[in-house]
């Protein structure tokens, strides 16, 4: 097993200011006001408000087309909402939809939800790094490192994959779980780009759908799991 990437002091002083206190929701409308901009994502039919209805519909458990991805008597432990995982190379986190603790088929895991309705998965990485500071570049090679891919990838891929799976690996370190889980929880009765995520998934050498996923052991040790839940679309309307 290959020791962990070495996370950069950018890192390190952003994970330090992090809280470690939670309050447990009473509901979809406490989501609101964990997001970065909540009089503009909290909408009716957007991924941030559609997401929190059918989360908070599933509680205390997970809601069944996530479950199914997961693995056999797949349990919720632990969900936090707009949770911010530090990244080396800068100051700006990975926030990720929900980060869940679960376990399935006797292994526990740590999960990186990603809500999406008609939302795109943001700008490829060669919009990104159209510009490359050294922090980019210390941030992007770091994100290479703990997926086991080559630096730079492909220019067509969605930067926003990219992180958001690589925090989930970072997470899991964290909390000591032995595999890391990176799901798009999409409501798109249209499946708005899936093409974008399988392209990422196909780089992973990972072949996965809607209402697939699928799983590689990572050269760090820690199992990957990615996948694509189809949401139920009664919720767009909640």
């Amino acid at each position: 097993m290959r020791p962990a990437p070495p996370v950069a002091s950018g890192g390190v002083a952003s994970l330090m200011r992090q809280s470690r206190l939670h309050i447990a929701t009473t509901g979809p409308g406490d989501w609101q006001a964990r997001l970065a901009d909540p009089a503009k994502q909290w909408k009716r039919g957007y991924s941030a408000r559609t997401a929190a209805h059918a989360w908070e519909a599933a509680a205390p458990g997970l809601p069944p087309e996530v479950a199914a991805l997961l693995g056999p008597e797949a349990e919720l432990q632990l969900a936090i909402v707009e949770h911010k995982v530090a990244l080396p190379g800068g100051t700006r986190e990975s926030q990720q939809d929900l980060f869940c603790l679960a376990r399935a088929g006797g292994e526990d895991m740590a999960v990186a939800i990603e809500a999406k309705v008609n939302e795109s998965f943001d700008k490829t990485v060669a919009e990104w790094f159209a510009t490359p500071s050294p922090g980019k570049r210390i941030r992007l090679a770091a994100i290479c490192a703990e997926l086991g891919i080559a630096d730079p990838p492909p220019g067509g891929l969605r930067y926003q994959l990219l992180h958001r799976t690589a925090a989930a690996v970072i997470e899991a370190r964290r909390f000591r779980r032995p595999v890391a889980a990176m799901i798009v929880h999409s409501f798109s009765p249209e499946a708005r780009w899936l093409d974008d995520f399988t392209a990422f998934a196909t780089h992973l050498g990972l072949d996965v759908g809607p209402g697939r996923a699928a799983r590689k052991v990572l050269p760090c040790g820690t199992a990957l799991l990615i996948g694509w839940a189809r949401g139920d679309p009664a919720f767009l309307a909640a």
